[in-house]
C-alpha cells in the first residue's frame, strides 16, 4: 500500500487515534499519517480506545469493526456520549451496505471497506475536515447574523436604517410607560410588530395582548365583541359574555386600523379612555377595567377629522404618543437585511438551504418602489425560496410583475426545427447569459454556477459573441 499523498500542512497539529486488533494496520496507519502531519495514537480494541478517549480529545478516529472485547459498534453506542465533535470513519474487511448504514446511524461519519488504498482514507479524512470547516462556518455565520439582528432589532422588527432606528428608539421609550400609543403607517409596514414589540417590552407583558380589527368585524357586532354583554341583551344572548377589553384586563388591548371605527363606538371608546371603564351591552352598570391601549391605523386621521368620519375629541385622546412607521420605499438600504432575514425564516419552514441572492435579484428588488411594503418583500422572497432549484435566488424566481421571464416558457420560442445540435448551442447561449446576469457580470461566479471551468466559459462567451 504504497503513499503518494504529500504532507498537508492544514494537518498540523491534529489528533487522530487509529483502533485496530491487526498491529500491521496499526503500523501501516500511523507511519502513513504521521507522514501527512497528523499526531497519532493507536489502540488494539473499542475497550482501550474508550480509555484514551477519556484521556484526549481526538479530532479523527479510525476504527475497525470486528475487534475481541469490545468490537467497533460498541465502541460507538459507548464513546457517544464522549467525543463531542470528534468524527469516527469505520474500518472493515468484512461489512456490507447494512452494517454501513448501521454505523452511520450510531454516529460514525463515513465507513471504509478493507483493504483499501492510502488515496482513500486521506480523502475520506479530507473530506471530513471540510464538512467540519462547513460546519463551523455555519455556526459562524448565525452567530453573526445573531449579532446583526441582536443590533439591529426592537422585538420582532428589524433595521438598521436610520429611519427605523429611530422609530425603534422612540417605541423603545414607549414601551416603559403605561400609556396610550397611536401607531400609524402605510399597509403592510409592520405595525401590529411595533405594537408588539411595545407590549412584550414593558411591565405588562406577563398578561395578555388581545389584536382588535376594527374593520374586520361588522358594525352590528363591534360593540358586544369589545365591551361584553348580559345575558338576554339580544335575541341569542343566551349567557353572559365578557368582551375584548376585559379579556385584556392587566395587558394590552391593540386596535388595529382605528380608522374603521364606526362614529357611535368612538364615544363609547372615548369613555374607556377617559373613565377606564365599559359598560357591557344589555347593563345598566359599568365595569372599571386596566387596559392599555395601544391604536394603528393606515388611514391619514386629520383627513378623517375634516371629512367629519373621526371624533377630534377621540382623536386627542388616542394621539398621546405617536410612532410613525415609514413606508419600505424610504429606507431601501434595510432591504438586503431584511431579505437575508426572510431567507433564513422560510430556509427553516421549508427545510431549503438558499446561500445568497443574486446580484441581479438584489438590483431589482432595491429598484421595487414596494407598495405592500415589508410584507411585500417577505411574500416575494417566500415566493423565491419555494421555487428555488439551487442554493441562489435567482430574478426568474420574482413575480410576474417585477418583469422577469419564467423559465417556464415554451419550448419553441427557444429552438427553431428539429437539429439537436442547434438546440444544445441555444440552450448553452441561454444557460451562460443568465449565469452571466444572475452574477452581474463575474465569470468567475457564472462559471461555478454553470459547472464549467474560467477558461471554458471565455471561450463560449467569444463563440456566442455574448455582450456583458
Amino acid at each position: 500500500m504504497k503513499n503518494t499523498i504529500k504532507k498537508d500542512e492544514s494537518t498540523a497539529g491534529k489528533r487522530l487515534l487509529i483502533i485496530d486488533d491487526e498491529e500491521n494496520m496499526r503500523h501501516m496507519l500511523t507511519a502513513m499519517l504521521n507522514k501527512l502531519g497528523y499526531q497519532v495514537d493507536s489502540a488494539i480494541d473499542g475497550f482501550e480506545g474508550l480509555q484514551m478517549i477519556d484521556q484526549e480529545q481526538y479530532d479523527f478516529i479510525l476504527c475497525d469493526i470486528k475487534m475481541p472485547k469490545m468490537n467497533g459498534m460498541e465502541f460507538l453506542a459507548s464513546a457517544r456520549d464522549k467525543i463531542g465533535s470528534t468524527t469516527i470513519i469505520m474500518m472493515s474487511a468484512y461489512g456490507s451496505i447494512d452494517t454501513a448504514i448501521e454505523a452511520m446511524k450510531q454516529g460514525a461519519y463515513d465507513y471504509i471497506s478493507k483493504p483499501f488504498k492510502s488515496d482513500e482514507v486521506y480523502l475520506a479524512l479530507k473530506k471530513a475536515e471540510e464538512r467540519e470547516r462547513l460546519k463551523k462556518e455555519n455556526v459562524q455565520l448565525r452567530k453573526r447574523i445573531r449579532k446583526i439582528e441582536e443590533n439591529y432589532k426592537f422585538g420582532y422588527m428589524i433595521g438598521k436604517s436610520n429611519a427605523m432606528q429611530a422609530v425603534f428608539r422612540l417605541a423603545d421609550k414607549v414601551a416603559q410607560y403605561n400609556t396610550t400609543v397611536l401607531i400609524t403607517g402605510e399597509s403592510g409596514t409592520g405595525k401590529e410588530l411595533i405594537a408588539r414589540s411595545i407590549h412584550y417590552k414593558g411591565e405588562r407583558s406577563s398578561k395578555s395582548l388581545v389584536p382588535v380589527n376594527c374593520g374586520g368585524i361588522p358594525e352590528n357586532l363591534l360593540e358586544s365583541e369589545l365591551f361584553g354583554y348580559k345575558k338576554g341583551a339580544f335575541t341569542g344572548a343566551d349567557k353572559n359574555k365578557i368582551g375584548l377589553f376585559e379579556e385584556a384586563e392587566g395587558g394590552t388591548i391593540f386596535l388595529d386600523e382605528i380608522g374603521e371605527l364606526p362614529l357611535s363606538l368612538q364615544v363609547k371608546l372615548l369613555r374607556v379612555l377617559q373613565e377606564n371603564e365599559i359598560r357591557p351591552v344589555g347593563d345598566s352598570k359599568t365595569k372599571k377595567v386596566d387596559v392599555r391601549v395601544i391604536a394603528a391605523t393606515s388611514k391619514n386621521l386629520e383627513h378623517e377629522l375634516e371629512n367629519g368620519t373621526f371624533r377630534e375629541d377621540l382623536y386627542y385622546r388616542l394621539n398621546v404618543l405617536r410612532i410613525n412607521v415609514p413606508p419600505l420605499r424610504d429606507w431601501k438600504e434595510d432591504i438586503p437585511l431584511l431579505s437575508q432575514h426572510f431567507i433564513n425564516l422560510f430556509n427553516e419552514k421549508f427545510d431549503k438551504d438558499i446561500k445568497e441572492m443574486s446580484p441581479a435579484v438584489m438590483r431589482i428588488l432595491i429598484q421595487h418602489q414596494w407598495p405592500g411594503n415589508v410584507r411585500e418583500l417577505e411574500n416575494v422572497i417566500e415566493r423565491a425560496v419555494v421555487l428555488a432549484e439551487e442554493n441562489v435566488l435567482l430574478p426568474e424566481y420574482l413575480p410576474p410583475e417585477f418583469g422577469i421571464k419564467s423559465k417556464t416558457d415554451k419550448i419553441d420560442e427557444f429552438f427553431k426545427g428539429y437539429s439537436l445540435k442547434s438546440a444544445k448551442k441555444t440552450m448553452e447561449k441561454k444557460l451562460i447569459v443568465r449565469a452571466l446576469q444572475s452574477t452581474d457580470g463575474n465569470r468567475t461566479k457564472a462559471a461555478k454556477l454553470l459547472e464549467i471551468s474560467h477558461p471554458s466559459l471565455l471561450s463560449k462567451i467569444k463563440t456566442y459573441n455574448i455582450e456583458i
